[in-house]
């Protein structure tokens, strides 16, 4: 139908009504289940799916609720990182009638907020409280997209709703790509914190795990360090190991104890950011961009060069490019929006495939070291500061050093840098060939008006803690379950949902095993 019936529930009770000969008057809900967007042609059409109450209101919740009980008195399992993968274990833990005791090396999700702030304004990271460590993990304050390809490991309605239950729109179960946005997506975080803590469950924040407790070939424990007062603790139980793709110390330490770990294949690039309206104008063929009915307009772009993937990663329409380092001598970049997707900007990463193989050596942490250098060259490319090096499009493409930049979205500032220069060669020729096709296949987008921001290192984990594919325990530990994206099995906010839910039921198999025992 046209955008605008769409938009609001008059025009589609007055749309339904006409089309299978109702009284508008007894059409007294109409609730969209699915909604997408059809750009394909000139003329943009929006897919929904509907059910239509005629005579008597909606008797059916909007999303399906969880019950959780009081587990208090439960036997405890510890789930080291809260974001998605341990949050959503914590919560299926409840749900199997497990006590989740969390630690979290970050604050919690309001505190976290004044030190991402002073990222611009002082140029330094806090190591442990920045947009990839802290309540809420990476995705916290860098978007809150739930759309993953991932449907086969799990059941991605359950993490929707579960989302809706602790405050999220119930649009997120419509929209054929899910966003809850970064302003609102804290809220349902502490949200399900409460929801633990009110469970009986536990949760520590600023708290780090600095060693795991074995007893005959089994996890029983953790040990960690109060970051506030230096106080170490313990804490017993089988472990979740949910610490996200950035906590290189957790990878560093697993090397040096023995702990199985193996390489993994990434994908690294620049954060590209295009005027919102242009790529409105792209996508919907129409100068006037979007119009007053269409959503910011997003994009998805892939190709090959040298048998090597060159994609878009992470499209935030009317969004921003923010600084994601977790330590000093490194700069990061990554994308976020608003729910409202209303800033002048849209950005994606534009990333090359890199493989384990494309490394030498047989080092497990041989891509998180690849990883490190490269953010710490773009560190000096950027000045020594958070200030990010950048090159307009077409420049980067002719091989020109751009005299000046466009406004950006990117608060810290960015600095003029001829990317070629320092990027690894294969990532440099990546990125050029591929822009070469997508512009041919996208008239506009190849263009000086988008800006290059680097670098983009963090699309996912380098490393993957190997498990077995049965139990989901590690391969030699028996009570430990390497989980989510900091283990190399998920990608993205829902698909860690997901592998937390699978690796609470796993732990909760293996602890009737023990107790049976």
């Amino acid at each position: 139908m046209e955008p605008r019936v769409a938009a609001s529930q008059e025009a589609l009770a007055r749309y339904v009504a006409e089309s299978e000969g109702l009284d508008t008057a007894a059409i007294t809900h109409v609730r969209i289940l699915r909604r997408s967007i059809d750009a394909r042609q000139r003329r943009i059409f929006v897919n929904l799916s509907l059910r239509v109450y005629v005579g008597e209101p909606p008797q059916d919740d909007e999303y399906v609720k969880t019950e959780y009980g009081d587990v208090g008195e439960a036997p405890q399992v510890v789930v080291v990182g809260e974001g998605p993968g341990g949050l959503f274990a914590s919560l299926r833990l409840i749900e199997l009638g497990l006590r989740p005791v969390v630690l979290e090396r970050g604050k919690d999700v309001t505190e976290r907020r004044r030190d991402l702030a002073a990222i611009a304004r002082t140029q330094q990271v806090d190591a442990n409280s920045n947009y990839c460590f802290g309540e809420g993990g990476a995705g916290a304050y860098s978007d809150g997209k739930l759309y993953t390809r991932s449907k086969k490991r799990g059941n991605v309605e359950k993490i929707l709703n579960v989302f809706c239950q602790h405050g999220a729109s119930t649009a997120i179960l419509a929209d054929a790509h899910p966003h809850i946005g970064t302003d609102k997506l804290p809220r349902v975080i502490a949200n399900m914190r409460d929801t633990i803590l009110r469970c009986g469950g536990e949760v520590h924040h600023q708290t780090c795990m600095t060693r795991l407790l074995v007893k005959d070939d089994a996890v029983v424990g953790v040990e960690a360090i109060d970051l506030r007062s230096g106080d170490e603790k313990t804490f017993m139980g089988p472990v979740i190991l949910a610490t996200g793709h950035s906590a290189r110390d957790v990878y560093r330490y697993l090397y040096d104890a023995g702990i199985e770990i193996e390489a993994k294949g990434l994908a690294v690039g620049v954060r590209l950011e295009h005027p919102s309206h242009l790529i409105d104008q792209i996508q919907y063929h129409n100068k006037e961009g979007r119009g007053k009915y269409l959503p910011a307009a997003e994009y998805s772009m892939v190709t090959q060069v040298d048998g090597r993937g060159v994609y878009s990663f992470c499209m935030c329409p009317g969004g921003f490019v923010i600084p994601a380092a977790t330590g000093p001598e490194q700069l990061v970049v990554n994308g976020m929006s608003p729910s409202n997707r209303g800033t002048k900007w849209s950005n994606s990463g534009m990333v090359v495939e890199v493989r384990a193989e494309d490394i030498p050596g047989d080092d497990p942490l041989r891509m998180m070291r690849y990883q490190e250098k490269l953010e710490r060259d773009c560190w000096v490319a950027g000045g020594r500061r958070q200030t990010a090096p950048a090159q307009r499009m077409a420049d980067f493409v002719e091989g020109k050093m751009s005299t000046n930049l466009p406004n950006a979205s990117y608060a810290p500032g960015l600095v003029a840098s001829n990317l070629h220069d320092w990027l690894p060669a294969p990532i440099a020729h990546g990125l050029r060939q591929g822009f070469l096709t997508f512009g041919k296949h996208s008239r506009g987008f190849l263009t000086n008006e988008a800006v290059m921001i680097a670098v983009e290192s963090r699309t996912s984990s380098p490393v993957r803690v190997t498990r077995r594919p049965d139990t989901l325990q590690h391969v030699r530990l028996r009570g430990l379950f390497p989980c989510g994206e900091g283990a190399g099995y998920a990608g993205g906010i829902v698909s860690a949902g997901v592998d937390g839910e699978r690796c609470a039921e796993m732990c909760a198999e293996y602890m009737r095993g023990v107790s049976q025992g």
